[in-house]
């Protein structure tokens, strides 16, 4: 399997609700709103995250951001009002904090050592 693009999505009970929550997270709107139910981030060049309305399946995703500076990051959370959790070791592969979205999708921050 020859993968180039990753479009990763998280589903909620209401887009508009949900995008103001990662929009805060994520520090900017939403790059694509394709309709009235999704809403979309381009987060490198060749991964997107978005987020589908679908009540139903609501609050059960997971999702994995790998940033280069923790403390930053989670001080830009902090500054936009995003409380964040403990943060954690992962082995000896870093750290992490897990926060959680207003669905209950886990989102969880990891910087990599070394």
């Amino acid at each position: 399997m020859d993968v180039s693009y990753l479009f990763a999505g998280l589903a909620v009970a209401n887009r508009d609700a949900a995008a103001a929550w990662y929009e805060r997270l994520l520090g900017r709107p939403a790059d694509m709103l394709p309709n009235d139910d999704e809403a979309a981030w381009q987060l490198t060049g060749s991964g997107s995250v978005y987020l589908v309305a679908d009540p139903e399946r609501a609050g059960s995703g997971v999702v994995t951001l790998i940033v280069t500076d923790l403390d930053a990051c989670l001080a830009g959370l902090a500054a936009r009002g995003i409380p964040t959790g403990p943060v954690a070791a992962v082995g000896t592969a870093g750290r992490k904090c897990v926060l959680t979205d207003p669905d209950g999708n886990q989102v969880s921050i990891v910087e990599l050592a070394g």
